[in-house]
């Protein structure tokens, strides 16, 4: 892919997001009151290595889900433009899945699905496409900083748009096969959706060998900064964890703060890899 056709794509991610941004906006303004009723029918309390430990101590806020959503929008939104601005003039294989795996948080807002059902008493089909869109964002995620990981740690990819197709492809068939109740969610917000364990051990496993192959393309190519970008995407992980999961205010605010930490780390010191090519 060439710098051109890249960056067309960057400003293409850039208006999806401000779109979808402007979307839930629009949706939520009629909805605010919804949200104690919407608290009172959780199913569970969201789930998340960081959620576990004050779902002990603290009572899910209605308005949290909300707060985190947005924020992760605007996480989304802001750091697309930030990543085109930085990197327009600069080639760099990995910055294109990064920058997939920052759009995949405005697919957060597709959890507004489900005031609005309660709000207009929508069909429970409607929380299932939801969630989909939900799940697809998420799994997108992961797996396109996952194929960056691998990118830098000596992966020879020619056509980037082949990549593409095949991480959208792998995303799609994992969230089509995954089984959803559309009578239920969690305190975060989200639909309950079949093998969660399963789905959390895997993208714990991937979440590490993302660390460790930046760690590897250090070593490989001579570049101190992978290790840092190894960090970063650390950081980055245990920033979406906080943030997409909170349902108390100790968490959306602490975890956005880590997860913009992460991507500065990421973007600063990957910019200097291939400042000079």
């Amino acid at each position: 892919m060439t710098l051109p056709e890249r960056n067309t794509l960057f400003k293409g991610e850039i208006g999806i997001a401000f779109l979808i941004l402007i979307g839930v906006g629009i949706a939520a303004c009629s909805i605010m009151p919804v949200y104690p009723a919407v608290l009172a029918a959780i199913a569970r309390r969201s789930s998340g290595m960081f959620q576990s430990l004050g779902a002990y101590f603290l009572e899910p806020n209605p308005y949290v889900p909300f707060v985190s959503m947005l924020c992760a929008m605007l996480y989304g939104c802001i750091t697309m433009v930030i990543i085109y601005r930085y990197f327009e003039k600069t080639y760099s294989p990995e910055i294109l899945y990064i920058a997939l795996f920052v759009l995949s948080f405005a697919l957060e807002g597709s959890r507004i699905m489900v005031p609005l059902k309660l709000k207009y008493e929508l069909p429970g089909v409607y929380l299932i496409m939801a969630s989909r869109v939900l799940l697809f964002g998420r799994y997108l995620g992961i797996l396109s900083l996952f194929v960056a990981s691998v990118c830098a740690a000596g992966l020879e990819v020619q056509k980037q748009h082949i990549m593409i197709g095949i991480i959208i492809f792998s995303t799609l068939m994992i969230t089509r096969g995954v089984p959803i109740d559309g009578l239920s969610w969690d305190s975060s917000f989200c639909m309950i959706s079949g093998y969660p364990a399963m789905f959390r051990i895997l993208e714990g496993g991937m979440a590490l060998i993302t660390v460790v192959s930046f760690f590897i393309s250090a070593y490989s190519r001579g570049a101190k900064e992978y290790i840092f970008i190894g960090i970063g995407s650390l950081l980055v992980m245990a920033g979406r964890n906080m943030l997409l999961g909170a349902d108390t205010w100790i968490s959306p605010f602490p975890g956005l703060g880590i997860l913009c930490i992460g991507t500065w780390v990421i973007c600063t010191y990957l910019h200097r890899v291939y400042l000079w090519l």
